[in-house]
């Protein structure tokens, strides 16, 4: 947790909010359940595979994304692998619009997996057994905010080398890897991204540049801020313009890190979808033009 995404939480944050710290592993009583799983029953020297966080959210509460907006922590985990092993960053699914009380936030709320690529190293002896570990911690909001945080472990057998891949599959939980990959944020295509900002606001103009492309359709965008630069409790603006382009005006946070990014980064999310396919989340890292304000 960095202190430039807990900040904010910590200044929105009402006085009379009341925390209650889960340190030991979820019981049925509290807001949620995290457990470790992995979409192999068996590790292949040398073999990425995928281990991530189940979260089972009760109902009315929600953990955050990897950039929560003005309120909240995410989620992370804190590896501790055997020698030779790699962990990447989580894949984070596509984030949803969360409120903590009456404040929009961004996060993830029902039965969530959240994924992470391992890379065991290529001399695991075949037979011996390997355990995965690490710390996890969240923030998970509803009626109260509960901090928690929890040491999970999984253990897995090491199969030959030559074992086959099919053989290896966790067939309770690859599907659901599969799933949720599949719904992680990728670049924007078929669309042209403009983006301008002055000290108050964000002005991102999207025009459709192929047939394929859904003009007039999209009615509804909103824009999740991978870095904070724009607020997410704040009202967002869209505008249809000419030749099926759009037109999204965003507020600038008042707790966004200083000096102000030169570049947008976030998720775009329509329910009306950016493709012939229908993707209704999608990735953008653009430069931000910025406009200087006038001296009268």
């Amino acid at each position: 947790m960095s202190f430039r995404s807990s900040l904010p939480a910590l200044l929105a944050v009402p006085a009379a909010l009341v925390l209650t710290l889960a340190g030991s592993p979820a019981r049925a009583a509290e807001p949620l359940d995290v457990t470790l799983v992995a979409n192999v029953t068996q590790v292949k020297p040398g073999v990425p595979f995928y281990a991530g966080l189940h979260l089972v959210h009760r109902e009315g509460y929600h953990t955050y994304w990897k950039f929560p907006g003005i309120v909240g922590v995410p989620t992370s985990m804190d590896w501790t692998l055997p020698p030779g092993w790699k962990a990447d960053d989580i894949t984070w699914p596509e984030p949803k619009q969360v409120h903590m009380f009456q404040i929009r936030a961004q996060g993830y709320h029902g039965d969530m997996l959240l994924p992470v690529r391992l890379t065991p190293p290529s001399d695991l002896a075949a037979g011996t057994k390997v355990t995965l570990k690490g710390k996890t911690s969240w923030m998970c909001c509803g009626r109260d905010c509960n901090p928690g945080f929890n040491e999970l472990t999984l253990d897995l057998p090491v199969a030959a080398a030559d074992a086959a891949p099919e053989t290896l599959v966790n067939t309770k939980w690859q599907e659901r890897f599969d799933a949720t990959l599949a719904s992680s944020p990728k670049p924007l295509k078929g669309w042209t991204v403009l983006a301008s900002r002055d000290e108050k606001h964000v002005t991102v103009t999207l025009t459709p540049n192929s047939e394929g492309m859904p003009k007039g359709k999209i009615k509804d965008v909103l824009f999740f801020t991978d870095d904070g630069l724009v607020n997410a409790d704040k009202d967002q603006v869209l505008e249809p313009l000419a030749n099926g382009a759009l037109r999204l005006t965003l507020e600038v946070s008042q707790y966004a890190e200083q000096p102000l990014a030169k570049r947008l980064v976030g998720v775009l999310q329509s329910k009306q979808g950016w493709d012939a396919k229908g993707t209704n989340s999608v990735a953008i890292d653009v430069p931000l033009i910025v406009i200087e304000p006038v001296d009268p």
